[in-house]
Parts: structure tokens; C-alpha cells; sequence
């Protein structure tokens, strides 16, 4: 029972971010001497759990069936003039109420973001938005090109 209430001390200490190693290396810190797999164990039973961090999400299955636009840019991202070439990508951000997704348009040649939408869902609409966005706020697009992967 002693053992199981330090357990939680140590696991509500540290904001119940630690999972069993960590609680277990801060006993033994502590001069509690106690096997791994016993605070595993009591762990597991108490339903503590800790934080896993840095899992991976893949966002895209790459097809090399598919075929793929030409790439008008050839891959070097270089502007002289406002206008000439925008770059646009899509990723998520982690928030307390779970991920957000963001797409953004940049300028090459301001480095400037001239469109950007926040939407919970991964949706078209979202990407169109941004790039409506976009088009309002720089009106002479005359020879732009537009690079999405």
C-alpha cells in the first residue's frame, strides 16, 4: 500500500507526464528500493500511464506508379520579383484538444505567408481557401507559378 501511494506521488509530481522507468528511477532516487517490473506492474494496475512523446504520423503514401506533374521549378525555389513563384504546403500542429491541420501559400521572393486556413480536418476546402486567399491579397499574378508537392 506505502509503496503504490509513492508511486502515485512521484506519477501526480511530475504533472503524470512519467511512465513506469521514470517513476521507478525516482524512487530509487529516493531510496525506495523497488524491482522495475513491480512499478510496472502497480502501474498498470493503478491505471497510470505515462506520456509517449515523438510517435511518427505519416501524412503521405508516396505511389511511384502515380504520374506527376512537371516540375516547373526543378526544384530550385528561387524568386526575383514579388509574385513570380509561391510555394505551398500543408502540415499539422499538435494543440491541447488534439492536432489542427494549416495550409499556407509563401512568396519566394518576400518569404512572406500570403494565405494560410486552420481547419481540424484534413479537407480540399481548406487548401482552396488558402489559395483564395491568397489571390485577394496580391492581385497581379500575371506569369505566377504555383508549386504544391
Amino acid at each position: 500500500m506505502r509503496l503504490e501511494l509513492d508511486i502515485h506521488r512521484v506519477w501526480e509530481g511530475n504533472f503524470r507526464v512519467y511512465g513506469a522507468r521514470k517513476v521507478w528511477r525516482q524512487l530509487l532516487r529516493e531510496g525506495i528500493g523497488v524491482a522495475r517490473c513491480t512499478v510496472e506492474w502497480l502501474m498498470k494496475k493503478l491505471g497510470m500511464q505515462g506520456v509517449r512523446r515523438g510517435t511518427k504520423y505519416w501524412t503521405t503514401i508516396a505511389d511511384d506508379l502515380l504520374v506527376r506533374p512537371t516540375d516547373r521549378v526543378n526544384r530550385q525555389f528561387i524568386a526575383t520579383r514579388p509574385n513570380q513563384l509561391w510555394i505551398a504546403d500543408i502540415t499539422f500542429a499538435a494543440t491541447w484538444t488534439g492536432f489542427v491541420y494549416v495550409a499556407f501559400i509563401i512568396d519566394v521572393f518576400a518569404r512572406y505567408i500570403v494565405g494560410w486556413r486552420v481547419s481540424p480536418s484534413l479537407h480540399t476546402y481548406m487548401v482552396l481557401d488558402a489559395l483564395e486567399q491568397a489571390l485577394c491579397a496580391r492581385r497581379d499574378i500575371k506569369g505566377l507559378i504555383h508549386h504544391s508537392d
